[in-house]
């Protein structure tokens, strides 16, 4: 069997999908800007996504790719033209791609960016699956760690679906290693919740008192999110619940959140 290649397999999420397919048996190489030594059986080839440099020797041979690279600080239509057309060359049977619920219809400016690697993806001519999921557990405790730095945290009146990167990576791995089939439907977290409940679970599971004050900020954006048009609804597919996941990190320092992607962002 082809080795499998993750971009951006060192992220919150790519880890974990590198997990998935390493437990399912399969070779796994993750693309990084350097090559580093590892202990889990999966190897790293450098390469520079927004250059290309790297890149077809990277995935010759390759029949399948699942992109996780993302970044909040732009170059991901570069990164993803550079390696959409290099996977194309190699003859690349099928590309995976993690988006985002919702960025059809929230104008967030990283929103756009997610949707436009989307149509790139349908337009290159590569037998594709792409993925939406719903906000990533480790970007709701991230939004709450900053605005908690004040004793009083200003909370928007909308709703979330956070969903676990464990529970998307198990389920971008079981499309990695089934055939292309376009966009597939979205995978939303366990719960729908209100942004006070969380906040109220973070803070209490921090050991902070906060004051929390409703907050309903103006302008198409928050409309969006008013609207529900992050979340799923009518699916429920993840398992582990934002208590779960903040249990889990108690003794944790909440980290920078870097991956914005189904990420959650």
């Amino acid at each position: 069997m082809e080795p499998i290649v993750v971009t951006g397999g060192t992220g919150q999420l790519g880890r974990r999908v590198v997990r998935a397919l390493l437990d399912a048996g399969r070779e796994v190489v993750v693309l990084s800007r350097r090559e580093r030594p590892v202990a889990d059986g999966s190897r790293f080839v450098a390469v520079d996504l927004r250059t290309g440099d790297g890149l077809a020797a990277a995935l010759s041979g390759v029949d399948t790719v699942v992109h996780c690279a993302s970044t909040l600080t732009g170059g991901d239509e570069q990164a993803g033209e550079k390696l959409f057309a290099a996977a194309k060359r190699a003859g690349v049977a099928h590309l995976v791609n993690v988006s985002i619920v919702g960025v059809d219809r929230i104008p967030l400016p990283y929103y756009k960016t997610k949707l436009a690697v989307e149509r790139q993806l349908e337009a290159s001519g590569l037998g594709y699956t792409t993925l939406r999921a719903t906000q990533f557990h480790e970007l709701i405790q991230y939004f709450f760690a900053v605005l908690g730095r004040s004793p009083v945290v200003p909370v928007p009146s909308i709703r979330f679906q956070p969903v676990d990167t464990r529970d998307v990576a198990v389920r971008l791995a079981e499309l990695a290693l089934a055939g292309p089939a376009g966009r597939v439907p979205d995978f939303g977290g366990p719960e729908i919740r209100d942004a006070k409940s969380l906040a109220r679970a973070y803070f209490t599971a921090t050991g902070r008192r906060r004051l929390l004050v409703p907050l309903r900020a103006p302008g198409r954006i928050m409309a969006g999110f008013r609207r529900g048009e992050n979340l799923v609804g009518d699916r429920f597919d993840g398992r582990i619940t934002f208590e779960q996941f903040l249990a889990e990190r108690a003794t944790r320092r909440p980290s920078r959140f870097t991956d914005a992607g189904g990420s959650g962002g």
